[in-house]
């Protein structure tokens, strides 16, 4: 059993006094702890039986690197030997404002699955073929593992972006309760505000994660606004295809301060021609919507290439001239293992 598989209600059962539970959530989650022996003020007898029964993270982290441009990717390994990764990307410098300081911005980018179902064309994650849901644990040590490794305060704002390897929607269950535990007060304490599911468009969980009024960020992984392309690149679309997503879009409970993010994946040739921007912007007609342009990032046997840096600006100034908000995710980590999955099948690749 693994600690940080639970909420701590969850643990009422198995941790007496009540109280316990939330010394020792301090001690993992606010001081970095991984050994129950370290924790001062819980009785020796206790720390004896809670070595017996749990161990607190799940996974271990193996290799890194590390861009020039301060992007870290992160490669775990779990306890059955499975490897996938997790990104940070710096994404603001600290900086003064107004005669304060104001730290600097980080998201971390978490996978929910090893391997993916999924089998986008462009994605180097699925190659592979899928392996297993990550748990819960799983999924929180990830940025808890992070924090750590960066020496970050425990009250360090970090944004959360459902967004490595495999499909957020497709492991439901402990997707939610992942939220629920970096959300929690006693755990990492991070706003549901500041977590991001982005998923390829499994219609009808989006429409049930909306009910679970968990307050949380959608994005959509679009990608193309035909449906014939969009089946070439996300199989998917085969089920769920773009008129169906974006019904439900349209039904998802969104914060005042945020809007839903649309992740358009440019590539050279496929889906980067101002004609594809016409069709997005009726698209996004009525839906309070962000559009985040991205360059194809290329990697060894990938049939798609990078699209030019002027047609992707004439993209964004077309859907700026027209009332969507647009912006062009700057590309980072590209002298490292920057593809979803790169860094994984390098490490396998070693293995082979």
């Amino acid at each position: 059993m693994f600690l940080m598989d639970y909420l701590p209600e969850e643990l009422e059962r198995e941790i007496t006094p009540k109280y316990r539970i939330k010394q020792i959530f301090n001690w993992v989650y606010k001081k970095y702890k991984e050994d129950f022996f370290t924790m001062e003020n819980i009785p020796k007898t206790l720390r004896r039986e809670l070595g017996e029964k749990f161990k607190i993270t799940p996974i271990q982290p193996i290799h890194w690197e590390i861009s020039t441009d301060g992007t870290e990717k992160y490669l775990f390994k779990t306890t059955d030997n499975h490897t996938f990764e997790t990104v940070l990307i710096k994404m603001r410098d600290s900086e003064v404002r107004k005669g304060k300081i104001k730290g600097a911005k980080y998201t971390v980018c978490v996978s929910t699955q090893i391997g993916c179902k999924i089998g986008c064309s462009f994605c180097l994650t699925g190659k592979s073929g899928f392996v297993r849901n990550l748990t819960p644990g799983e999924i929180v040590a990830q940025v808890w593992f992070i924090k750590k490794l960066k020496g970050f305060e425990p009250n360090k704002a970090l944004n959360v972006v459902y967004m490595g390897m495999g499909e957020p929607l497709d492991n439901y269950d402990n997707l939610v309760k992942s939220i629920k535990l970096i959300a929690h007060q006693d755990g990492l304490a991070i706003s549901p505000i500041r977590q991001t599911v982005s998923t390829s468009g499994i219609a009808p969980k989006i429409v049930r994660l909306g009910k679970e009024n968990l307050g949380v960020n959608l994005a959509i992984s679009l990608h193309a606004v035909d449906n014939k392309i969009r089946e070439e690149l996300i199989p998917l679309n085969k089920a769920y295809n773009i008129e169906a997503v974006i019904e439900v879009v349209r039904q998802f409970p969104v914060n005042r301060r945020k809007k839903v993010m649309f992740e358009y994946l440019v590539i050279k040739g496929i889906n980067d021609d101002l004609e594809s921007a016409k069709k997005l912007v009726r698209l996004l007609r009525g839906i309070p919507a962000k559009v985040n342009l991205i360059y194809f990032n290329p990697y060894p046997g990938s049939p798609y290439q990078r699209p030019e840096e002027e047609q992707v600006k004439k993209f964004q100034r077309y859907l700026l001239d027209r009332g969507v908000l647009c912006t062009i995710r700057e590309s980072k980590g590209l002298d490292i293992s920057a593809a979803c999955g790169q860094l994984r099948e390098k490490e396998l690749d070693k293995l082979r």
